[in-house]
């Protein structure tokens, strides 16, 4: 029961590694606030909640600094402190080589894998600050060193380095900032697709590449569950971690991207 009473919000909750993080979290005694764009978030909290877990779910783009601060006001106002912050939101949209990519989709890939966990820091950060501690833990990736994935690879370089800038500014403040970076990771079907356009013949090759790099990367060559990724995001969430901050932990079966 590490998070006792602990107020947990889990950015991209309603599935994958943010769902399994959550229903981790639930069983060890967390409130949650769980945010996401997709309505399914809603579903995942009436679970909880018939389990026991204080739970609110809302709604929000988190790629847009209006519609995350609201989210994360209206959060402390309900349960009135954040005590954790899990920035999940993030994901390949396309997987090519650089030189095919449209300078809209390198915009889009950025947005959506680096400015959700900027504006989750930015809004949580004043709440923590008044109550004089806290801790976030953002979803990076190892992908950092890959192929076919250039711009998502920038995003999670830029996910990695304010990691720790604010780990650094923030030290003496009784904020942990730390990010966790998962290789491949074993996942159902998505129920909101990053991409809905089919892939052509030459995609599924070029996403194929990635497949085989990251296997090959791996010093385990698998991929890691859900519940691998889960467990390293509540450790460094935890007080287990009380003595770690500005770390970028690799969790991709000895891949360090």
């Amino acid at each position: 029961m590490r998070f006792q009473n602990k107020v947990m919000a889990i950015t991209g909750a309603a599935q994958g590694i943010g769902r399994q993080t959550a229903e981790q979290a639930a069983r060890e005694g967390a409130r949650l606030l769980l945010i996401d764009r997709s309505r399914y978030v809603h579903e995942l909290a009436a679970t909880l909640a018939k389990a026991g877990c204080d739970v609110l779910a809302l709604e929000a783009d988190l790629e847009q600094w209006e519609s995350t601060g609201q989210a994360f006001a209206t959060g402390v106002a309900h349960f009135g402190r954040l005590d954790i912050l899990i920035n999940n939101v993030g994901g390949t949209i396309w997987a090519k080589p650089f030189a095919e990519y449209q300078p809209e989709q390198i915009e889009k890939e950025v947005r959506r894998s680096l400015f959700p966990t900027l504006w989750g820091c930015r809004a949580a950060l004043p709440w923590m600050l008044q109550q004089g501690k806290g801790s976030i833990v953002n979803i990076s990736s190892v992908a950092t060193a890959g192929v076919n994935r250039v711009p998502y690879s920038a995003a999670k370089g830029g996910v990695n380095a304010l990691t720790r800038s604010i780990a650094m500014e923030y030290s003496g403040s009784g904020i942990r900032i730390n990010a966790v970076a998962p290789g491949g990771t074993d996942a159902p079907t998505r129920l909101t697709p990053r991409n809905e356009e089919q892939p052509t013949v030459e995609e599924q090759a070029w996403y194929q590449q990635v497949i085989d790099q990251t296997l090959a990367s791996s010093l385990m060559h698998r991929y890691g569950t859900l519940a691998e990724q889960a467990n390293a995001i509540l450790f460094l969430a935890s007080d287990d971690a009380s003595y770690i901050t500005g770390v970028t932990l690799p969790v991709a079966g000895g891949d360090l991207g």
